[in-house]
């Protein structure tokens, strides 16, 4: 049984070619970044006549998982409670290296009187000690490999469970969303 293969070189080259370009796809596919809320800090009360509005700091620990570093514009955060524009954060325009986390530190600013107009329920969960709040933020950025740049958009919503009283973050979900 002496069989001769027939083997050739251009053969041999389409098969690896093949294979890595299969695995650039597999291991460059991009990657949904994550985002977790870590702690919420009271830095000023504004007055505004009759009520207060409330200036914060919120800390966020975000994750790029792909293989390529980003950049991103800057955004603005909205923040919502009972549904109704409770207020917003200011998300400044940055980057970040790949497969990295980083710490950002978002200034916000919640409205004393859109909490007003939701009294009877903010009293509640003060007393409950436990404060829903929902937040979407759309990033639109842009990524470079070699010469390549390839942009893309990221929608990011989230349900945070809050102490009212002491600004503890007692449970939340987040969802991410990437469009290339």
């Amino acid at each position: 049984m002496d069989r001769k293969v027939n083997w050739s070189w251009p053969s041999a080259l389409i098969g690896a070619g093949s294979a890595a370009a299969t695995a650039v796809i597999v291991v460059g596919r991009p990657k949904d970044p994550s985002f977790q809320l870590i702690s919420i800090s009271l830095t000023n009360f504004k007055l505004s006549f009759p009520l207060l509005d409330a200036e914060l700091i919120l800390t966020v620990h975000v994750t790029n998982p792909n293989i390529v570093a980003v950049q991103y514009s800057s955004t603005t955060m909205s923040i919502f409670y009972d549904g109704a524009l409770l207020g917003s954060a200011l998300v400044d325009a940055g980057s970040q290296p790949a497969r990295s986390c980083q710490i950002l530190q978002l200034p916000a600013r919640l409205s004393g009187l859109e909490l007003a107009h939701h009294g009877h329920k903010f009293l509640a969960d003060v007393a409950r000690r436990e404060m829903v709040l929902d937040a979407a933020v759309e990033f639109h950025g842009w990524a470079r490999v070699a010469w390549w740049v390839h942009k893309f958009k990221i929608h990011v919503d989230s349900r945070v469970v809050v102490d009212p009283v002491f600004f503890d973050v007692i449970e939340q979900e987040n969802k991410s969303q990437i469009e290339l």
